[in-house]
């Protein structure tokens, strides 16, 4: 009776000390039975997300069947070595060496389509290319120039890349540009089924099914969309089991208009980084980000990008929606976050995998993207509402709005300009917001209180 006494104490102290390792940053890995969920629901709230933008990329740059699974497996490798690099850091400057998970964002997808559109994929790489040197330069001066993009700054860029994405995902509800069906009832109701779908789980479902309610959305769209014949399942057939990406796959071109385009998204986003650290280690562990972790994580930003470029991976960032749930669970032990990265880096290099996301109907990604683009619109508002919005802050906030959505959707206003400057301001609201709102906070006096 003694004996197993004890033997209950000391396992309930093993298990006790399972739980304190989820919380420590440093710790070592707690065991599979504990750590594989939760490294789970890191995975299924990023990888949809993840490589979204690469199939909406590789159909309006017109790749073949093979080049668009081969994008699709080269974003997931690089998200996960780009996961890796942050979490575990190369050298005491590159990684943040923080609980923070890297994706193919969207902040780049409404550029990067005017960039596949006017000229081909190979020059969205060279942009890449160079905008990850720009960051890198931003994360050895971050200190310096964090002051020129202040919450309501970046709030009124986050918003304005939310409305810009709009119509990408109607084009895509209604079957997606090119598609002789575009349009049609059965795409409708599709892309509705599945926004109800996500909407309803998003909101009366909780825990673990809650947070992959966009990944559970596609999977109850792509069923629904089975009997009106939009699912063909012979790519998946044909790719392969296992393939290692390739340097360049997709070439590598330099072109002014779209280096001076991606360049100025990597400048925000590197600063969007700050604020994603920041809240990883506000919510999950009750300090502030130290000057070297921010540093660290941006540099660590520009260095995982300029290595994507190289392997045909699309740009990457920090994930808002996984720092939500290191804020919401504190757990913030970095080898659980690896292990998210290595099933994500796993799943990169199974093309037949890469080959059944692209048979995913443009109207279900559609009807499931529109919520997120929705609330990255949201996640500006929520920053800008951290300011108060007096005369001075409303004219800044309305102004870079007003003419970044303005220009990109009359481009023709543009028509007597080179065709670099209709391509820098007009291919993206998020420039020309970005541009207005950091002058005007620079010259516009402060309110009187």
């Amino acid at each position: 009776m003694i004996g197993l006494t004890a033997r209950f104490s000391h396992d309930t102290i093993m298990r006790m000390d399972d739980k304190r390792l989820l919380f420590d940053m440093d710790g070592r890995l707690p065991p599979l039975a504990c750590s594989l969920p939760l490294a789970m629901q890191h995975l299924v709230a990023m990888i949809v997300g993840c490589v979204t933008p690469a199939i909406i990329i590789s159909s309006v740059a017109g790749l073949d069947n093979a080049q668009r699974i081969l994008l699709i497996q080269s974003s997931l490798v690089c998200a996960a070595l780009s996961t890796l690099l942050q979490l575990f850091g190369v050298t005491r400057l590159c990684g943040a060496r923080l609980p923070v998970i890297m994706g193919v964002s969207f902040a780049y997808l409404a550029t990067m389509q005017s960039i596949a559109t006017t000229f081909s994929i190979a020059e969205i790489f060279g942009a890449q290319l160079v905008g990850s040197l720009v960051a890198i330069v931003i994360g050895v001066f971050a200190k310096r120039i964090q002051h020129l993009f202040p919450p309501l700054i970046t709030g009124t860029v986050v918003f304005t890349i939310g409305l810009s994405l709009y119509p990408t995902a109607i084009t895509y509800m209604a079957g997606g540009s090119g598609n002789p069906d575009f349009g049609s009832w059965q795409n409708w109701l599709v892309a509705i089924f599945t926004l109800v779908c996500v909407t309803s789980l998003n909101h009366f479902a909780k825990g673990l099914v809650k947070l992959a309610s966009i990944l559970l959305g596609i999977a109850a769209g792509y069923v629904f969309s089975i009997p009106f014949g939009m699912i063909d399942l012979s790519a998946v057939g044909e790719a392969g089991m296992f393939s290692i990406v390739r340097p360049a796959p997709f070439g590598i071109r330099f072109e002014f208009s779209s280096i001076l385009a991606i360049s100025i998204l990597f400048a925000i986003n590197a600063i969007q980084a700050i604020g994603d650290m920041s809240a990883t280690t506000i919510g999950g562990m009750d300090r502030e980000p130290t000057s070297d972790e921010l540093r660290g994580g941006i540099i660590g930003f520009g260095v995982s990008n300029l290595f994507s470029s190289l392997l045909g991976g699309l740009p990457n960032a920090t994930y808002s929606q996984n720092v939500g749930i290191v804020s919401a669970t504190k757990v913030v032990n970095r080898r659980v976050l690896g292990l998210t990265a290595l099933m994500l880096l796993a799943a990169g290099l199974v093309p037949k995998f890469s080959a059944l996301l692209t048979t995913i109907p443009q109207c279900v990604l559609g009807g499931a993207t529109v919520s997120v683009f929705a609330s990255i619109a949201m996640t500006g508002m929520k920053l800008v509402s951290r300011e108060h919005m007096g005369y001075r802050n409303t004219s800044i906030v309305g102004l870079s709005a007003a003419l970044g959505m303005g220009v990109s959707l009359v481009s023709e206003s543009l028509a007597q300009f080179p065709q670099w400057v209709t391509m820098v301001f007009a291919s993206s609201p998020v420039v020309v917001a970005t541009l207005v709102a950091v002058a005007l906070n620079l010259i516009l006096p402060k309110d009187d209180e």
